[in-house]
């Protein structure tokens, strides 16, 4: 630890909460917020009630200290870089009328708990990138992970304030050593939250109910590693200009697959299965081109098969559904009155595939 960070012990009042800090989506970071509207956040959103009812009943662990750097504004005073939960606690326990939320719990909190701690134990860093690189272990490969459009949002600010001097995969690289990651990761989290923010800036194309806290990253850092999904958008995580190429009809296209609803449900499941699938179906322009006009992901991935594959599957799945129905029949109390037709339906496509499987196999034995 460098000499300058200096262990204090401060009155809660004088440290604030970090604005900044990775755990605020996006669009409540924007615009200037009181401390107010960021204890609310947190009561919301970080769990902060069962924070509070602890160190109400224990006290404040001198081992977990706040990281804070001094406030260039007001030179008496601190912000938090790593700790806003537990300030937040601390500060409601010692004036709950801050809440603007959750006042009932709260007051609970107040009933049942005696410990009232004032002076926080600190580490004063000189600059806040030192904290950074700590926070970057911790939060990414470390115990308390954080989100993962957390991470990406931090991953993104040390980018733009670190190693101003090199490149995209030399600065990645080197966000990697720090953190304990791969530099394949770091690339595509980076590459994903700088997709994120074109999304954003487009509104989310207008998706119904899609906002920063609605939006699946995984589904853009985990498709950065599928060729096909890769190339339909103009990714390139090897390039040193990974967006230089971006197709944003593409990008566009990709995110109303994921995001845009019909009865509940979007076209591609952004899980390990569904992007697969995708991957499959971007890859093969016959596929595509179904996918496209309405057929589903299941259907579209079938045509990326050749025809004998095709055919196989689909005679043993009906072969499959018609043993689930014969093994239903003796329950059957009062069959449908179509049966027979269907059943004849059966049997004339079936002749009907005997038959042409008999005239190829007679014309190869012709001379």
């Amino acid at each position: 630890m460098d000499k300058e960070n200096k262990f204090r012990k401060i009155n809660y009042s004088k440290i604030k909460l970090d604005p900044e800090n990775p755990r605020l989506p996006g669009s409540f970071r924007r615009g200037r917020k009181e401390e107010k509207d960021l204890i609310n956040w947190m009561l919301l959103e970080a769990a902060t009630v069962e924070l509070m009812y602890a160190i109400g009943q224990n006290g404040y662990f001198i081992g977990e200290q706040l990281l804070v750097v001094e406030d260039k504004e007001n030179p008496e005073n601190y912000i938090v870089i790593e700790g806003n939960r537990r300030l937040t606690a601390v500060k409601l326990l010692n004036e709950p009328e801050l809440a603007n939320v959750k006042k009932s719990a709260i007051s609970e909190v107040i009933e049942n708990t005696e410990e009232r701690p004032q002076d926080i134990p600190c580490l004063v860093f000189e600059d806040k990138s030192e904290i950074l690189k700590y926070l970057g272990f911790r939060h990414i490969t470390g115990i308390k992970s954080w989100k993962l459009l957390q991470k990406a949002s931090y991953l993104y600010d040390v980018y733009h304030n670190e190693f101003d001097d090199k490149n995209f995969i030399t600065k990645c690289r080197n966000i990697a050593k720090n953190i304990g990651s791969s530099s394949n990761y770091v690339r595509r989290l980076i590459t994903a939250f700088n997709i994120f923010k074109k999304v954003e800036d487009e509104g989310f194309y207008s998706i119904s109910g899609l906002d920063d806290t609605k939006f699946h990253l995984n589904y853009l850092v985990d498709a950065l590693n599928k060729k096909n999904i890769k190339e339909h958008i103009g990714v390139n995580i090897n390039s040193n200009t990974p967006l230089k190429d971006l197709n944003q009809k593409n990008l566009k296209e990709l995110i109303f697959w994921w995001f845009e609803k019909t009865e509940g449900l979007p076209r591609v499941i952004g899980d390990s299965d569904g992007l697969k699938k995708l991957d499959l179906i971007l890859g093969s322009e016959k596929a595509l081109e179904a996918f496209r006009d309405g057929k589903s992901i299941d259907d579209s991935v079938e045509l990326t098969k050749d025809i004998d594959s095709i055919f196989r599957t689909e005679i043993i799945k009906s072969l499959e559904r018609l043993e689930s129905a014969d093994n239903l029949t003796h329950k059957v109390e009062d069959f449908y009155s179509n049966l027979y037709e269907d059943l004849k339906m059966i049997r004339k496509l079936a002749l009907k595939i005997k038959e042409y499987k008999d005239q190829i196999e007679d014309s190869k034995d012709e001379f």
